[in-house]
């Protein structure tokens, strides 16, 4: 696929590289639907990248017809299982005046992503860090949520101890109340289930409950309504990334 797409390249003040944060798609859809074409002009300037698996990058630069071969490109991967002492080494290229692309597996690098490491070295470096447009799950849901967007906090994974966890909600119902403050987190899909069925039984009956399912998928789901109406509902959320988000 040809793309006409200008890409203006940013002048570095040092021989070094710059870091591109590319948001990648929320799931299996056609990425012309929700990645700008400036961003595939500049992936396709790009032959090194850091990823947290090399096979699901592969999967996506093959998805936007990515002009050059994936076998000139270089993958370096950083995830929950690398060691913290060898991010440095990701910069090599970079001091080497290569740019760099920095993928998550789906949405935003560096938001709820292990990648924002690799971001505070750059930055500790004098690297030019230079996000690209692009989806982002839980920006998408709290846009979505009709509760706060001008106060609001993302709490990532919730403990997975059940006590601790009844704890955690409560703490964050108040939070909602007393600060007028949306809350937003995350559970691990298999357990969503689960998680709903402790929001209804541990928060106020009316308290506000915004699920955001599959976002920018076929089968989206999203909707905002108060526990006490959660409580006669049965949502398709087994086992699919979603977020939760808590409100008053």
């Amino acid at each position: 696929m040809s793309n006409n797409t200008s890409v203006q390249k940013a002048v570095p003040t040092n021989m070094t590289g710059n870091l591109y944060l590319i948001p990648v798609t929320l799931g299996e859809q056609d990425p012309l639907q929700v990645i700008p074409a400036y961003n595939i002009a500049v992936i396709n300037q790009l032959t090194h990248f850091v990823c947290e698996e090399g096979k699901s990058a592969r999967r996506f630069l093959k998805s936007i017809n990515l002009v050059k071969p994936l076998q000139e490109l270089f993958f370096y991967e950083l995830n929950e299982h690398s060691n913290p002492a060898d991010s440095a080494d990701l910069l090599k290229p970079l001091f080497n005046g290569k740019d760099m692309g920095l993928m998550s597996d789906a949405g935003c690098p560096g938001i709820a992503d292990p990648g924002a490491e690799l971001v505070k070295l750059a930055h500790k470096n004098g690297i030019k860090v230079i996000p690209l447009v692009g989806p982002s799950s839980i920006l998408l849901a709290l846009m979505a949520s009709g509760f706060n967007g001008q106060n609001f906090a993302f709490n990532g994974y919730l403990p997975k101890e059940k006590s601790m966890r009844t704890k955690k909600l409560k703490e964050l119902e108040k939070l909602a109340y007393s600060n007028n403050q949306t809350q937003l987190f995350i559970e691990t899909p298999y357990r969503n289930i689960q998680l709903f069925e402790e929001l209804i039984s541990t928060l106020n009956p009316s308290t506000m409950l915004q699920l955001a399912c599959n976002i920018s998928l076929p089968d989206e789901y999203i909707k905002s309504l108060p526990l006490a109406q959660w409580k006669r509902m049965k949502p398709d959320i087994h086992k699919k990334p979603c977020i939760f988000a808590v409100y008053k």
